[in-house]
């Protein structure tokens, strides 16, 4: 999926409780869905992010190559101006997009 085009909201907001709790029911159940998902959101980006600024990385780095490296620094800032993984999460619960399984259920 891509996080570059969400619109999650990039600062904090109050929520509804009542409209997250829809989805399954009980507001602990979406807690646990949200803090799962919004895990695995943090895992894929920071895994993109590694590799992007890997692509820069070299061998012989000097002292001045390591201050003045602005395609990494760029790179960064684009990633620190994303949605935070939680408002990501939280978006796509309200948009019904996160898909949760029950095994107790059949």
């Amino acid at each position: 999926m891509s996080f570059k085009n969400s619109t999650a909201e990039r600062s904090t907001v109050t929520r509804d409780t009542i409209k997250m709790e829809v989805n399954t029911g009980n507001i602990y159940e979406s807690i646990v869905a949200l803090s799962k998902r919004s895990n695995q959101i943090s895992v894929e980006l920071k895994e993109e992010l590694t590799q992007k600024l890997q692509e820069f990385a070299s061998s012989t780095d000097n002292l001045e190559e390591i201050f003045e490296n602005r395609e990494q620094i760029e790179i960064s800032k684009f990633y620190e101006k994303l949605p935070k993984p939680v408002a990501i999460a939280v978006q796509e619960l309200l948009d019904d997009n996160i898909y949760m399984r029950r095994p107790e259920e059949k």
